[in-house]
């Protein structure tokens, strides 16, 4: 039987399922946020839902990303500040960033 790590390494040379699984990468990369920011402030998903206004179920489903419907911006900054962080939103250029640019375009980004 293959461990998850197999599984996945083997999942991931295929094309397809490599490119969804790119896709993926960023709202991975923010769920993984929430959870970070939310253990560093000592506090449950009961807590959260109760500074915010809704339930820890609502709070499980973002946290997951598992919803149906994608987070308002405004539910999104409700969680920040309740586990006393701030939200913070950027664009970045990806034809800069193809072009060697840093991600927030102030020059060359830094060789690998």
């Amino acid at each position: 039987m293959l461990t998850h790590r197999e599984l996945k390494a083997s999942a991931l040379k295929r094309a397809d399922v490599k490119a969804e699984y790119d896709k993926l990468g960023e709202e991975f990369a923010l769920l993984d946020e929430f959870l970070k920011a939310r253990a560093a402030a000592g506090i449950t998903q009961a807590e959260v839902a109760e500074r915010i206004g809704t339930t820890q179920s609502a709070i499980a489903r973002l946290e997951s990303g598992s919803g149906k419907h994608s987070p308002s911006l405004a539910t999104l900054r409700k969680y920040a500040n309740a586990l006393g962080c701030r939200l913070e939103l950027k664009l970045v250029n990806e034809t800069r960033k193809e072009k060697g640019q840093t991600t927030d375009g102030s020059g060359p980004a830094a060789a690998p």
